[in-house]
């Protein structure tokens, strides 16, 4: 044998070696890993045998899920989960309903909400001749002579302007002073007795950003305030005790969390000049008392009697609030009014007028160097724009913000943006700020219908542009406005796909082309509320090691009729893994 030929049987002795090693480690490797598979960390909770719709794009869809230590620890098929069933693990079988991320809400106002209903709640009349008799049975159910104050009527219903009238209250309560808000809270309805009590007469003048209603030939006040009018009669609404604030944040948890909704935005909360606010207080101890089952970011509100002075008052506010454990790093403008009554900022003038064009609320000047301001603070600004002028204006205002060094925060929003001029609608994108649409609004109901009548039909083409905003790139985070309209996020989605009234598929769509799909209904409603609260590594989506917040629902949403989707009801609500609302009974 060579040198040369023994030299190549060793090499090839060695390669032979070699590759038994290589096989020899690949198994024990194999081995390892089935092993440690088979030890996986048993989980608290698994569902098995459902129909998961994740809102994760990277697994969209799964028939598993796994809980433990109140955040999700493993999603897939019933197969790749059984390894997770543990002597102590709760297995629940779906049975294949279905399951998604719990709902996020980007505009409420829970404390008002509360008082809304706590007191003469008229939200549930259809006809005026409701109203009156839900007014009747108020004052019925309490005597006496001291104002009766409560909430609920629709401008929808008094037609043409949205303006109802002091006689029709006189023939319920002659005697007794009645102060009735309009659900959008942009409005006052009084009797007789309350203009009176109040010392409302012709004579008294208009305040500034309000507008008391006329007769047009005798100047007589009818009984509807507008805007900063109802500051009128402030002054004569009873004030809840702090222990009836407690008690709405906890009759608004129960009820969000029975329809599936475990992170919020409070859009409005009024602070002390010390900083302070009897509201936050509230939500602390209702959070120490382990009943604030919700994710709450609270945005402080802008007070527009006042300037840019009270900056320092709201970062005093977003500090006390984090010592309580309370995120309030957002900050709301109540820009314009509303469209029925005339009171939203608009491009053009309002029909059959020359030179109505509505009013901002808060001198501009003051309104973009607040933006400014607050946004190289780190707070989020969300801004109440309904008319298209008054959108503009908030865009340029956040666009102005970026111009002066800050940069571009995603979590920005404008809300109900009834109209957005077609030249706006891809700037939602191009300057990531938020559209914070009520998708319940945008159906061809008596409200929308009174809009067309001041607005025109050209201008119509452009309220609640939903699909035009997301293809331009913007982004939609939806909230109900709540109780000015149902927080059902069911009949919401209804609404958004179809455009047309709930369990209404016969009447008319408002601008169907508006219409979005149901996945991007629900994105809107889950991991983009999340991403506008700042939680979206959180909640949002049924992505592993985020908290286990999750819907079981009664019907498959994805399989039946648009129409019978706000139909839907919730079963169960986890938050952080808890059961906060039904059963695993229900099932």
């Amino acid at each position: 044998m060579t040198v040369g030929h023994a030299l190549r049987l060793l090499l090839a002795r060695l390669l032979l070696v070699r590759s038994l090693l290589a096989i020899t480690s690949a198994l024990v490797f194999a081995l390892g890993t089935a092993a440690c598979q088979s030890v996986q960390p048993a989980a608290d909770i698994v569902l098995t045998n459902g129909k998961i719709y994740t809102v994760d794009d990277d697994i969209p869809w799964a028939s598993a899920i796994a809980v433990s230590a109140g955040r999700i620890q493993a999603i897939g098929d019933d197969d790749d989960l059984s390894a997770r069933i543990g002597p102590a693990t709760t297995v629940v079988d779906l049975d294949g309903r279905l399951v998604l991320p719990a709902f996020g809400d980007a505009h409420i106002h829970p404390v008002l909400g509360g008082t809304s209903f706590a007191q003469c709640s008229i939200h549930d009349g259809a006809t005026v001749e409701e109203y009156l008799a839900m007014v009747s049975e108020c004052i019925e159910e309490a005597p006496g002579d001291g104002v009766l104050y409560g909430r609920g009527w629709s401008p929808g219903l008094f037609p043409p302007v949205g303006v109802p009238h002091k006689s029709l209250l006189d023939e319920v309560a002659p005697d007794r002073p009645v102060i009735l808000k309009s659900t959008g809270g942009h409005s006052i309805w009084l009797n007789s007795k309350a203009l009176e009590l109040a010392g409302i007469t012709k004579d008294t003048p208009d305040p500034p950003n309000g507008r008391i209603d006329r007769d047009p030939e005798t100047g007589e006040a009818v009984g509807g305030l507008q805007e900063a009018a109802m500051d009128l009669v402030a002054a004569y609404i009873p004030m809840p005790t702090d222990e009836q604030y407690q008690e709405e944040i906890v009759y608004a948890v129960d009820h969000f969390n029975r329809l599936g909704i475990t992170n919020w935005v409070d859009a409005g909360v009024e602070v002390k000049p010390d900083g302070s606010s009897r509201i936050i207080d509230a939500y602390s101890a209702v959070q120490q008392d382990g009943k604030l089952s919700m994710n709450v970011t609270v945005s402080l509100k802008w007070e527009n009697d006042r300037g840019k002075e009270q900056i320092e008052t709201l970062l005093l506010a977003a500090e006390r609030a984090r010592t309580q454990g309370i995120r309030a790093d957002s900050v709301k403008f109540y820009l314009d009014g509303v469209l029925v009554q005339r009171t939203a900022a608009v491009l053009e003038p309002y029909i059959g007028t020359d030179d109505e064009f509505g009013e901002l609320q808060i001198p501009l000047d003051d309104f973009f160097d607040a933006v400014s301001a607050l946004d190289a603070q780190g707070f989020q600004i969300f801004v109440h724009a309904i008319g298209d002028r008054a959108v503009r204006e908030a865009l340029n205002a956040i666009e102005e913000s970026q111009s002066r060094g800050n940069e571009p925060d995603e979590r920005h929003l404008i809300a109900h943006l009834n109209l957005i001029d077609p030249d706006d609608q891809p700037r939602f994108g191009e300057l990531g700020v938020a559209a914070n649409f009520q998708p319940l609004w945008a159906s061809d109901n008596p409200y929308m219908r009174l809009t067309a009548e001041q607005v025109g039909e050209e201008r119509m083409q452009h309220t609640y542009p939903a699909n035009s905003i997301l293809s331009s790139g913007g982004r939609l985070a939806y909230g109900a406005d709540w109780p000015v309209a149902s927080a059902n996020p069911f009949e919401g989605l209804e609404v958004a796909v179809s455009r047309r009234e709930p369990g209404m598929p016969d009447t008319n769509p408002l601008y169907e082309h508006e219409s979005v799909t149901l996945e991007d209904a629900i994105r809107a409603y889950t991991i983009d509320v999340a991403h506008v609260t700042e939680l979206a590594e959180e909640t949002g989506s049924l992505t592993v090691g985020k908290s286990a917040d999750l819907v079981v629902v009664d019907q498959d949403i994805f399989s039946i009729p648009t129409h019978e989707i706000s139909r839907t009801e919730v079963l169960i609500t986890l938050f952080r893994g808890q059961v906060v609302f039904g059963g695993w009974s229900r099932l």
